[in-house]
């Protein structure tokens, strides 16, 4: 039946007039002229394996996942385009372990037999996570509608990664989702230990720090004030060190106004940086050359580089795919590149050890390795060795990090308090010799 009637109404003339009534749009389907469409932005690879980018209108970011494969391309990362001052604050993702949780329990209900569907509505039941629940019951919402499983979770990034969305995919079409479910969730516990580890090393220094901080304020806010009132009532003539002393306190006290915007704009930059293409890749660069942070940074993209990359080859995902996804998975404009350029010297036919020694980017043990994975035809074995081999590195490097950094933060304190003290104690003999002297 039309959406538009016909209807007289009397005012005089003859003539009909039209009424619209409402369009009813179908749940799941947007009207074309629906301001409630987005702009997702995506990458994706064609049907020559090259890597492409551009703009999607969507209702969601699963919609734009669909429109992509009808248009013949294979998405990595899907996500909504924002603009550059538009800052995520209250984007929300999953922990990894209740992920990690949830793979582990849909691994083992698969291994027994029983159909998806049931084990993701058992699963819900089950989880304590309320935005994991709502997704699952998302996830299984999908499935119902006929989308697969590697698709429905493609449409929440916020709980499964491009990589794991990959992994799915390749699961799906060999047939072998319970044996490669437990090789996500292995990975992933994993990866949470060596997250894990890393916090765990950085928490005392970190405590350190900010009580560094704190006592400084304190000085700064309470004591000295106390001081600089008592030595002006005495008009007497103090040392260089006191005025210098006084005027840093005064200055810090008189002008936090101006420190406090000068803090709002560095960090507003620092996060406009981080969200322009060209900063980002910047002070990625910048970070692999700074002093044990850079040496830290390189060491655990290697090791999160080997992880993904031997997990996807280890579930049936091909090589091309697999690099594609490691790329985006590497969490540094520069890898991210050296990447996407090895990759792409992969599919002219130039292999995969020699364009990663070109790169420049990885020592010779993790280039020794890939060669001789892909001479032997076991890259996912020496990859596995690699990131077990530089988690080992890693742990090491964070131990002397933390060491070095502990002992710096005490001197800091140290000099800090020192000179403050020096500078009272001057204060206060100066006094008393002019009054001595008096």
């Amino acid at each position: 039946m039309s959406p538009l009637t016909l209807r007289k109404e009397k005012d005089g003339t003859d003539e009909p007039k039209v009424k619209k009534e409402k369009v009813v749009v179908p749940k799941g389907k947007k009207n074309k002229n629906d301001h409630s469409l987005q702009a997702y932005k995506y990458s994706a690879l064609d049907i020559n394996g090259k890597k492409v980018s551009g703009t999607e209108m969507a209702a969601s970011s699963g919609a734009a996942h669909v429109a992509l494969l009808e248009r013949g391309l294979q998405p990595l990362e899907v996500g909504v385009k924002t603009s550059v001052l538009k800052f995520e604050i209250t984007k929300k993702k999953v922990p990894r372990p209740d992920v990690m949780n949830f793979t582990r329990q849909l691994a083992v209900f698969m291994k027994a037999g029983i159909p998806i569907m049931e084990a993701l509505e058992v699963i819900v039941e089950e989880t304590q996570n309320k935005l994991l629940r709502n997704i699952i019951r998302e996830v299984v919402d999908s499935l119902r509608a006929g989308d697969t499983f590697a698709t429905a979770a493609a449409q929440h990034p916020e709980a499964f990664p491009n990589f794991y969305v990959g992994i799915l995919e390749s699961a799906e079409l060999t047939g072998n989702l319970d044996q490669v479910l437990n090789q996500l969730a292995d990975y992933i516990e994993r990866d949470t230990k060596a997250r894990s580890k890393i916090t765990a090393a950085l928490i005392y220094p970190a405590v350190v720090a900010c009580m560094s901080v704190v006592t400084v304020l304190v000085l700064v806010v309470f004591v000295l004030p106390r001081f600089t009132v008592f030595f002006k009532s005495l008009h007497a003539k103090l040392p260089l060190v006191t005025v210098m002393m006084i005027d840093s306190s005064g200055f810090i006290l008189h002008w936090w106004y101006a420190e406090v915007a000068l803090v709002i704009v560095l960090v507003t930059g620092f996060i406009s940086m981080r969200r322009s293409p060209k900063g980002h890749a910047m002070m990625d660069a910048w970070m692999l050359k700074l002093p044990v942070v850079g040496d830290l940074t390189q060491t655990a993209i290697l090791e999160r580089t080997c992880r993904i990359l031997s997990s996807m080859l280890k579930a049936g995902v091909d090589l091309p795919r697999s690099m594609a996804v490691t790329a985006d998975s590497a969490n540094n404009a520069v890898y991210h590149d050296a990447l996407e350029a090895v990759r792409e010297a992969m599919m002219e036919g130039q292999g995969l050890a020699g364009p990663i020694a070109r790169s420049g980017l990885f020592p010779g043990a993790a280039r020794q390795m890939f060669r001789v994975g892909e001479e032997t035809g076991t890259l996912d074995q020496q990859l596995d060795v690699a990131a077990e081999y530089y988690n080992r590195e890693l742990e090491t490097k964070l131990d002397r990090a933390t060491a070095l950094f502990e002992p710096a933060i005490i001197i800091f304190m140290g000099v800090i308090v020192g000179f403050v003290a020096v500078a009272l104690i001057s204060a206060m003999y100066g006094i008393y010799n002019q009054v001595k002297v008096g």
